[in-house]
């Protein structure tokens, strides 16, 4: 309804396949953010081919409006507009190669915010509307890549990469500030996961058996709010799987095949 649109990856091996719907359902969300990018972007394409051939599954890259012309939750809705899309099945790479039962919402820097908070907005809808929600999609988990979140108050890793020529705090503080609703701080939900409700619906979140997996770098001033959040889903009492490797930067996990590597490794396990 916004204009939006998805990009869906198929592993190679699956086009000389017959169809047998037994591939895993990545939703993809890419970074920026909330400002930047594109789901067309190269680099985010590229990594979403090869997430498709390494972790052997179908991913379909939501793209989603941008700010500030528009603000969060406009991001969200979009999100969450794309997984309604997906459950109708009206595509054929989808509906004769995925499995609908296996579903995880995935995203690198904002688009793992955005991973966070469409899986909040889900598992409160399931709480109102029953199992039939999104069938038969059937979200499993997710999968968080260096998450884009912070707070007013300034963290260590921040205050250590002060001057980091990645993403430094203060060009953190102008994205929020072109993308968080007019006149609130960075303590919203939205960007403070503590804030709001996101830790009761958490609970729900435990109910659901999903589970999380939290990936960064200790060279990402975003550290320490990513430490935070696996904490706080921890303990609600959620599964958790957390890898936060020495070195690196922000990013990192898109652009450089290496540590993409890695990760995806890390997912192929967890989606197993």
């Amino acid at each position: 309804s916004n204009n939006t649109f998805a990009r869906i990856f198929l592993p190679r091996e699956a086009l000389d396949s017959s169809p047998s719907n037994n591939l895993p359902l990545v939703v993809y969300f890419h970074g920026g953010g909330f400002v930047l990018f594109s789901a067309a972007s190269d680099f985010f394409h590229d990594a979403c081919v090869n997430l498709a051939d390494d972790t052997n599954s179908i991913v379909v890259s939501v793209e989603y409006r941008l700010a500030p012309e528009h603000r969060l939750p406009a991001a969200y809705e979009d999100a969450v507009e794309a997984l309604h899309w997906i459950k109708a099945q009206s595509n054929d790479w989808l509906r004769n190669h995925a499995d609908f039962s296996n579903c995880y919402l995935m995203g690198s820097s904002a688009g793992a915010n955005i991973a966070y908070h469409v899986g909040l907005r889900v598992a409160a809808e399931l709480n109102v509307y029953g199992d039939n929600y999104l069938a038969p999609l059937k979200i499993r988990g997710l999968i968080l890549s260096q998450p884009f979140f912070g707070g007013t108050k300034r963290v260590p890793s921040e205050v250590r990469l002060v001057d980091d020529p990645v993403l430094p705090p203060h060009v953190c503080d102008l994205l929020w500030e072109l993308s968080l609703p007019l006149g609130v701080d960075r303590d919203h939900e939205y960007c403070n996961p503590t804030a709001g409700d996101g830790p009761v619906i958490l609970d729900r979140v435990r109910q659901l058996a999903w589970r999380v997996l939290v990936s960064g770098c200790h060279g990402d001033p975003l550290l320490d709010h990513q430490i935070a959040l696996a904490r706080l889903i921890e303990e609600k009492g959620v599964a958790v799987v957390s890898r936060f490797v020495q070195g690196g930067c922000h990013g990192i996990e898109v652009r450089a095949r290496k540590h993409q590597n890695q990760l995806y490794n890390l997912v192929k396990d967890f989606i197993a």
